[in-house]
């Protein structure tokens, strides 16, 4: 669970607003943007549900197992409802935009389903639902759509920004349910993006992650070529942006430009998530993905050609429909090939509406659990010795806050995007500041250290 706070609450406000996220990056960004839009209409977030006077349940559909998660969150808050039957209770996200009626079907106490286009028109949409108490609402139309930019708060504490760049997607691979909840492609322009990142960095934002379906299908305004290259070439040079992400980005737009942006933009961290999905070539043409294994260790090789100590990560899907156990040791020997520095991995369950729905779901369950399990164990083996490498060397570390045993330990990230815990010799937390760590221990997903010179400028 996610619980996120605004900035924006208002003294002595009778409106809480409670939220519950499940799923990606796109949704915790979306629920501080719900937290932010609300919040300038006297919302208070809470961190208890009986307390507030609206709950919203922030849904990711990708997985079967998220929206059965969904289902039973809102059974448990059906009885809350019935003690306070003025508690507006809604559905936000990809399975409202998915299910939509049948959600009041399935919970008849709900008021308010609405899909991921409609944040920035919540506050009436909540007055709309206490009024009529069933409200339902789906997708922009392509040419209205707009998106909602982040609030900047002076002297923020979290050094760390998401600034979405593009919505949904246009690739359609068979077993995704994305293009259906998410809608096509659209783009916001350089302009816009830049114009959010100054705000951001002029209230103490050091580091901004890109974020979209699929960030490298960017296109901006096309008559003044905006693709996604130029946009991180103008970020780049934003005064006062330490550090650039992006996530998650398609194989099969990734051009060899785009791998030397990690050599030639300085801001640009080492780190690429690039979600492969399976090393099988004939279950990628399965899949839709629109690549091949080869296509793939291509762009890997590529990347770290030009970025020696890039840190890479990826996604796996195990158990698609026609996998055999010889093309599940493709996928194996492409983990062991490549030593990712972590991997993603779920079981494939059929989402309605794909067009893998058509295809025989003919893998046993047990055959999945078996393979997902073997595939997890060796990739923890990899990510404890990519971990373990790190031993020794000094790293510059972005200070994000108190570790989560308090202070005075703190935490904060490497270039790489590898989670460093260190303790710290002065009362205040160094928040926002990159400073130099020396890691002395490898933990299973995480880095211990000790802080070498504090206040020291790295990149």
């Amino acid at each position: 669970m996610l619980k996120f706070r605004s900035g924006l609450d208002v003294l002595e406000s009778k409106n809480y607003l409670y939220i519950q996220s499940f799923g990606c990056q796109m949704n915790l960004h979306d629920g501080r943007r719900m937290v932010e839009v609300l919040g300038s209409h006297g919302y208070q977030v809470t961190d208890q549900p009986e307390k507030a006077s609206v709950i919203l349940l922030n849904t990711c559909s990708i997985r079967e197992k998220t929206q059965a998660k969904i289902l039973s969150a809102l059974g448990r808050y059906a009885g809350l409802k019935r003690k306070k039957p003025d508690l507006l209770l809604g559905v936000a996200g990809c399975v409202a935009q998915q299910e939509g009626a049948k959600l009041f079907a399935a919970a008849p106490f709900l008021d308010l389903v609405f899909g991921p286009d409609h944040i920035v028109e919540l506050p009436r949409l909540i007055q709309e639902a206490q009024k009529a108490k069933k409200v339902q609402i789906g997708f922009v139309d392509a040419n209205e759509y707009s998106f909602l930019r982040a609030i900047p708060r002076p002297g923020q504490e979290d050094p760390t920004a998401l600034i979405t760049i593009q919505k949904g997607c246009d690739n359609h691979c068979s077993y995704c349910i994305v293009p259906l909840v998410r809608g096509p492609t659209i783009s916001r322009s350089a302009d816009d993006i830049i114009s959010e990142v100054r705000d951001l960095v002029d209230a103490g934002v050091k580091e901004v992650t890109l974020i979209g379906q699929n960030v490298n299908a960017y296109r901006g305004y096309q008559e003044t070529g905006e693709d996604f290259i130029f946009l991180l070439r103008q970020l780049n040079q934003v005064a006062g942006l330490e550090r650039i992400r992006f996530t998650t980005s398609h194989p099969k737009d990734f051009s060899d430009d785009l791998c030397l942006c990690f050599k030639e933009l300085d801001h640009l961290c080492p780190w690429l998530h690039l979600p492969v999905q399976s090393g099988s070539s004939e279950i990628l043409r399965r899949m839709k993905r629109g690549y091949s294994r080869e296509d793939y260790l291509k762009i890997i090789t590529r990347a770290r050609q030009v970025c020696p100590d890039i840190s890479i990560g990826t996604d796996f899907i195990v158990g698609f429909p026609g996998e055999s156990v010889d093309h599940f040791q493709e996928t194996m020997s492409l983990l062991e090939e490549i030593q990712f520095d972590y991997a993603y991995s779920f079981k494939y369950s059929m989402r309605p509406g794909t067009p893998a729905e058509q295809l025989e779901d003919d893998v046993p369950e047990t055959e999945k659990s078996r393979r997902l399990h073997h595939l997890q164990s060796v990739q923890n083996k990899i990510t404890q010795f990519r971990l373990s490498a790190m031993v020794g060397r000094t790293v510059p570390v972005l200070v994000e806050g108190p570790s989560r045993k308090g202070l005075p330990q703190v935490c904060g990230r490497t270039p790489g995007n590898h989670i460093v815990n260190f303790d710290i010799h002065r009362p205040e937390v160094p928040t926002g500041d990159v400073v130099q760590v020396s890691i002395s221990e490898a933990g299973s997903h995480s880095l211990k250290g000790k802080i070498f010179q504090e206040g020291m400028e790295g990149t």
